[in-house]
């Protein structure tokens, strides 16, 4: 398999608290370490192209985004991204040829204890392996289409959009 190219933006997947109250900031992107303790035997590289909370990215870093990965070497791209606004990205790097783009995220983040970031990155990495071209998201044990799903802040997962 060829290397697994990873571009981290933020979101509460790298998000460090600090208090109770919920004060916070986008820290390094611990996927390195999670990676490690996974003993994982594939070769990767990892590249910051944002620190932010996924409600501050503008379309701007959307461009920004979209051309890393149009100029990556690798065809197989993981990015980990905020949440909230997932989905908007993920349709904002549809129709790069020769790429497989899986984003993943968290809804807690992965220097906790309780977390769902290490299941989604294994579930997204797995994931990435086996599709083919195109844009996909990786969360709650699930594929989903980007142009057909929504996170559900509720039920603190994505679900798919039924038609009509």
């Amino acid at each position: 398999m060829n290397t697994i190219k990873i571009l981290t933006t933020g979101g509460t997947i790298d998000k460090i608290y600090f208090d109770a109250n919920s004060e916070f900031q986008v820290g390094d992107s611990p996927l390195h370490e999670c990676l490690l303790e996974a003993n994982v035997t594939f070769d990767y590289s990892i590249e910051s192209v944002l620190k932010k909370d996924s409600l501050e990215i503008t379309e701007a870093d959307r461009q920004q985004l979209r051309q890393k990965v149009a100029e990556a070497t690798e065809s197989r791209i993981l990015v980990t991204h905020g949440t909230d606004t997932m989905v908007d990205t993920a349709v904002a790097l549809a129709g790069i040829a020769g790429k497989t783009i899986v984003l993943t995220g968290a809804m807690q983040p992965a220097r906790l204890r309780f977390t769902d970031a290490i299941f989604n990155i294994g579930y997204a990495v797995a994931t990435l392996q086996l599709l083919g071209e195109g844009v996909y998201i990786a969360m709650n044990g699930q594929v989903f289409d980007p142009a057909n799903v929504r996170k559900n802040l509720a039920g603190q997962r994505f679900e798919p959009v039924r038609p009509g």
